[in-house]
């Protein structure tokens, strides 16, 4: 099978996950650039770093045309990711490829986890006036000017979540939407539009980071297969939105879960071996 049409295929999947789930998605997309495309894991990080950049953006401006993003609170959150991502983006191409490999695999491993818990952190797409990342149900109600942003939120406390998304996303190439989301709800206390809608700016800062420290790895990206890859990561993600209105969330949740376990060992033993 030639490496355009694993590209395009690996794409669309991960755009399904996105669209159907409101974010996780990208954590396979590094995965599928080293085993199915043969990427280093260096070069994936940074591949997976276009691929998320670009369908976040995407995403972003579907979101901000109805209310969804919370500007000021998520400009302040994505800042305080802005050097730990440059930071860590830097230093990602200095690490040794098994720990990347095994760093990842205990990400993707607590992604998994975190989907697998129930709790209040996670959307469910089918509901009404959810959203995911391709944007949200134009049919439903932005959030109010009397939502809870940054008011309950304990500055040092936000600040230190940010800048911790924002090492994960500079060293390890992924969005980090699994832990945006939930970051934002119980941290700013967002509702849940707002949160997803917020999360994608915090990402599409943080990936922007971590590729402006990243200019001589991404001389090496081969985009004849990013570029169809990314575009079929954002038009998958439109399918993930009808799909999610077919299944159940909890069951697309439960099952994209057990994948990305089976994923996490996978790289976790070729690491270790």
């Amino acid at each position: 099978m030639s490496a355009l049409l694993l590209a395009l295929i690996a794409g669309a999947v991960v755009g399904l996950a996105l669209g159907a789930l409101g974010g996780g998605g990208s954590v396979l997309a590094v995965p599928a650039l080293i085993y199915l495309l043969g990427f280093t894991p260096a070069a994936a990080t940074t591949a997976g770093l276009i691929i998320v950049t670009a369908t976040s953006l995407t995403a972003l401006y579907a979101h901000a045309r109805t209310g969804n993003v919370r500007w000021r609170a998520g400009a302040l959150f994505a800042a305080a990711g802005l050097l730990p991502a440059a930071a860590a983006g830097a230093a990602a191409s200095r690490l040794p490829q098994p720990v990347l490999t095994a760093a990842f695999a205990a990400v993707a491993a607590l992604a998994a986890v975190t989907m697998l818990r129930p709790g209040r952190t996670r959307p469910d797409p089918t509901a009404t006036g959810s959203t995911g990342p391709t944007g949200p149900d134009p049919t439903a109600p932005g959030p109010t000017a009397t939502d809870p942003a940054v008011g309950g939120a304990r500055p040092a406390k936000a600040a230190g979540t940010g800048a911790g998304l924002g090492a994960l996303t500079g060293l390890l190439g992924v969005g980090g939407g699994f832990l945006a989301v939930p970051a934002l709800v119980t941290v700013l206390a967002f509702e849940m539009r707002a949160a997803v809608g917020t999360s994608l700016l915090v990402i599409s800062t943080n990936a922007l980071a971590a590729l402006a420290t990243r200019g001589a790895t991404t001389a090496g990206v081969d985009w004849t297969v990013v570029g169809p890859f990314t575009g079929a990561a954002i038009l998958g993600a439109w399918d993930g939105r009808r799909l999610a209105a077919k299944v159940t969330g909890p069951l697309l949740q439960r099952t994209f879960a057990l994948v990305l376990l089976a994923v996490a060992a996978f790289m976790l033993i070729d690491a270790l071996t």
